[in-house]
């Protein structure tokens, strides 16, 4: 039998340890059997996760035994990976055995040296610092998992099931890997990618000098804005305003705007009622056709499907 070991960190996420204990440990083949064995291990016999304490039955010595390790996130990411969970990680990779990060369990198989050189993913909300920590991954933020044959990695928190329904199917095919997403009330597979949670334009830039402009653009954001306006309001050049804006957001003026205006559509189509069409007047686009092709490159879903996914159930859109 497959023997999944969940590797359960000082202040690790309850919700990402739960996640493959639960997905995998109710996979059920068709002839009604376990499909895996699930087992969680640590550093130490009660380990702290959030409110809650974990009783671990084995220690890292469980990870020589493991067909795949999963690593749950921690409380505080950039927190030091302990040296024998470093030494016990790589001794894992070095035999085969397949390993898996769930959130920010990704800056623990960085910390370990298995993703340098890799493309990999992480919750959306950490990418930054998990880009600026780990230079040598190829890291994708904007997937729901990254799975590269040995070492997968999934984004931040449902996620997490998503990556342990497909590497279900991996192992025991699709109508396995069925079985198990309705055992978990779960979608077997997600359009879209965690682009479509990313609260675009609401990230604040560390340079206070840019702080009143983005202000006015939140509250003018609604209106043709055009770069030349953008410039003027700040008292720069074009060419000024578009260097602070990449230094300090990594992106453009116009970037931020659109942002900003993505935000707001989201809102709105959450929210309400109202036809797509007239979203895409009221935040500020100049035309329907440039809304469905900035909110689908931003969020990697159509706004219909967007709203499909968040609306609440009672809310419906009007023509």
């Amino acid at each position: 039998m497959h023997t999944v070991v969940v590797l359960a960190l000082p202040d690790a996420i309850a919700f990402d340890v739960a996640t493959p204990v639960e997905v995998f440990g109710r996979a059920r083949l068709p002839d009604g059997r376990p499909a895996y064995r699930v087992e969680v291990c640590a550093t130490e016999p009660v380990v702290a996760a959030g409110p809650l304490r974990l009783v671990a039955a084995h220690g890292l010595e469980a990870l020589a035994d493991a067909d795949t390790v999963v690593v749950p996130g921690r409380a505080d990411p950039t927190a030091a990976t302990p040296d024998a969970v470093v030494a016990a990680l790589r001794a894992a990779a070095a035999a085969g055995t397949r390993i898996a990060s769930i959130c920010v369990g990704a800056f623990t198989l960085a910390a370990a040296g298995l993703l340098d050189g890799r493309r990999a993913t992480t919750h959306w909300a950490a990418a930054g610092l998990f880009a600026a920590a780990h230079p040598a991954v190829h890291l994708d933020p904007a997937v729901l998992y990254v799975d590269t044959g040995q070492i997968v990695t999934s984004a931040g928190a449902t996620a997490g099931v998503d990556m342990c329904l497909h590497l279900i199917g991996r192992d025991h095919g699709a109508a396995v890997a069925a079985h198990a997403s309705r055992s978990a009330v779960a979608p077997l597979h997600r359009d879209g990618g965690q682009a479509q949670y990313i609260d675009h334009g609401h990230t604040r830039t560390a340079d206070p000098g840019l702080g009143p402009l983005l202000h006015w653009i939140e509250e003018n954001a609604h209106r043709p804005l055009s770069l030349d306006d953008v410039a003027a309001r700040a008292g720069l050049s074009v060419r000024t305003l578009n260097r602070r804006f990449h230094a300090h957001t990594g992106g453009t003026p116009m970037q931020w705007l659109a942002g900003v205006r993505i935000r707001r559509a989201r809102e709105l189509l959450e929210t309400t009622g109202h036809g797509v069409d007239r979203i895409a007047y009221q935040v500020g686009f100049p035309s329907p056709t440039n809304f469905r092709a900035q909110f689908k490159r931003l969020t990697g879903v159509t706004p219909q499907a967007y709203r499909t996914t968040f609306r609440p159930a009672s809310t419906g859109p009007r023509a």
